[in-house]
């Protein structure tokens, strides 16, 4: 392709929206181009870099025995109210209604539609197993869309289902799976983590997260390096090492004047905030009840841990209001769980502390010497969110923690949706058994923008070989100039006759201005003809490196066509 032919749409500076460098650089490589807040358009190098993301990802489910189809993005309210998510969803769901006035919603994500397309079509258990899988556009009313494709209203997914007679096929898909992404991302040249993870509005009792290190990730991990384990910090418990053998002591009343926080508290009664237990008070609009949860003070609450134990969902839980709490009895910042008027729900660690400091539900005062199972009561889970040095729960050694982009996860369903969408196979008994399912998905559009987060600098974009737009470009410094252009003609039909995906940069503009662009947009290879050209010499330059060779012009072809054939 030549360069004057193209729509090269690089730009100087990025808009003010673009926050983070991998945004900032597909806005300025002209990657992509917004439309309105989370929605954008792919120009024309970054539906080749999609592309090629989407056939490597297509290469390894073929290879994993998985069939591709493509579903509509419509799908009629019935489906969800099948499966029970229609209103537990939440505002995320896109919702509307013809002219006939039937609901339907713009898929987030398509079980539904997979379950009722195996319960339709697949009726004998020598079908099974089966993975069908997609790559198709999905849609979530993001309350705030941010970071370009990393969080937006419309983006690309590919997701999989699988269909197994039992569990123990499951297991096996499960694991297929597992493997399969692996390999995806190790291909495609992540620096990734698998940890385990919540399964969140998916569902099911088992999941991971395939993760690209990064210092923007918007989650958080924690792993041993000891024992491998790995988790969302959403999913990830600890090792509670405690051992007080401190006996009780008797419940005492003490004021504490305009002393709200745990660091006021702690400082005022001149004690470690260990000692202290926070009590919060949460609003659970899914069950329509304000609870109570304890935890140690110096603790954070994992609110994904404590949806999971009120069986709700985190769009529907907010923290209560001061009229809120003061309609059960107690005030705020003196919150406590004793005497409390709601359901409590105390974090395990709590359980095993001694004589510790909680609110009196009485303003300006704070029980010392509380004590779990003596002064108070709840229902007792893990409510805390892991962080580093906290103990490993598998080998006790202290944890590690990084932040990450969740490129792809994987669920076992098991029969979440199909049993109650009905979605059976006849056994050789007559028997219509539930199959037993799998959920696997990639975030397509966030692993492209995480490959820029992890392969940039400076200059620009560095794409690994396998995704890049192209694989090379052709600089001359001058095209008029009748030895550079002849040069550079041959060596741009000579890449092609072998298969390379090249640029010819034919464009009447400065070198430098060539040089930033294709710098800019990440071109692996760049063969620059210049001076020597009557002598075939080229000045040939690796993106990756930004090293620099004077060769001859056909040492550089074979170098970008040995690398080309390597990938």
């Amino acid at each position: 392709m030549k360069a004057s032919k193209m729509l090269i749409s690089t730009l100087k500076e990025a808009p003010n929206e673009a926050k983070i460098d991998s945004h900032i650089l597909l806005l300025r490589a002209g990657m992509i181009k917004n439309e309105v807040a989370g929605v954008y358009n792919y120009l024309p190098f970054g539906l080749r870099v999609l592309n090629k993301i989407e056939n490597i990802i297509r290469k390894h489910m073929d290879n994993a025995g998985c069939i591709e189809i493509l579903c509509s993005a419509l799908q009629p309210k019935e489906l969800w109210e099948e499966s029970g998510r229609w209103m537990k969803y939440g505002p995320e769901l896109m919702r509307f209604k013809d002219r006939h006035d039937r609901e339907f919603c713009l898929g987030p994500t398509h079980e539904e539609v997979f379950t009722s397309m195996a319960r339709d079509l697949i009726k004998s258990s020598k079908n099974l197993p089966m993975n069908l899988y997609q790559i198709q556009t999905k849609y979530r009313d993001e309350l705030r869309p941010r970071f370009g494709l990393m969080r937006g209203r419309e983006f690309i997914m590919k997701d999989a289902y699988s269909f197994d007679k039992d569990e123990q096929g499951l297991e096996v898909s499960y694991k297929n799976m597992y493997d399969t992404y692996s390999k995806i991302f190790t291909e495609l040249g992540l620096h990734y983590q698998a940890v385990l993870a919540d399964t969140g509005n998916i569902g099911g009792n088992g999941s991971h997260q395939f993760m690209a290190l990064s210092d923007v990730g918007e989650s958080e991990i924690v792993y041993c390096d000891n024992c491998n384990y790995a988790a969302d910090v959403e999913k990830a418990t600890i090792f509670v090492d405690i051992h007080d053998d401190e006996q009780l002591k008797e419940l005492q009343l003490v004021q504490t004047i305009n002393q709200k926080t745990i660091e006021e508290v702690s400082n005022y009664l001149k004690i470690d905030p260990k000692k202290t237990a926070k009590t919060l008070i949460y609003h659970d609009y899914a069950n329509n009840k304000i609870v109570a949860c304890v935890l140690r003070g110096d603790r954070e609450l994992n609110e994904i841990k404590l949806v999971n134990a009120l069986n709700s969902n985190e769009n529907y839980l907010e923290l209560a209001t001061d009229e809120e709490i003061s309609q059960i009895g107690t005030y705020h910042g003196f919150c406590g769980p004793i005497g409390i008027s709601v359901e409590v729900y105390v974090d395990e660690e709590v359980t095993l502390m001694k004589n510790i400091v909680v609110g009196a539900n009485k303003k300006d005062y704070h029980y010392i010497n509380a004590n779990y199972g003596r002064d108070f009561t709840g229902i007792v889970c893990d409510l805390k969110k892991a962080r580093e040095n906290d103990l490993c729960p598998i080998c006790k050694k202290p944890l590690k923690q990084e932040r990450g982009i969740e490129v792809g996860q994987i669920f076992k369903l098991q029969t979440k949706y199909s049993e109650p969408m009905k979605c059976v196979y006849v056994n050789e008994k007559g028997q219509n058994i539930p199959m037993v399912m799998g959920c696997y998905g990639i975030g397509v559009t966030r692993t492209l923008q995480s490959i820029v987060e992890q392969y940039h600098d400076e200059y620009g974009i560095k794409w690994p070989l396998n995704v890049a737009p192209y694989h090379a470009v052709i600089v001359p410094i001058n095209y008029n100039d009748e030895a550079q252009q002849k040069l550079a003609l041959k060596i741009y039909q000579y890449l092609l006759d072998n298969k390379i995906e090249v640029i010819l940069d034919d464009r009447n503009a400065k070198p430098g201005f060539k040089f930033k662009d294709w710098e800019l947009i990440g071109i692996p290879y760049m063969i620059i003809c210049g001076k020597r050209s009557n002598e075939e010499i080229v000045e040939f330059k690796n993106r990756q490196t930004l090293l620099k060779d004077e060769i001859n012009y056909k040492d550089a072809c074979e170098k970008i066509i040995s690398a080309v054939k390597n990938i």
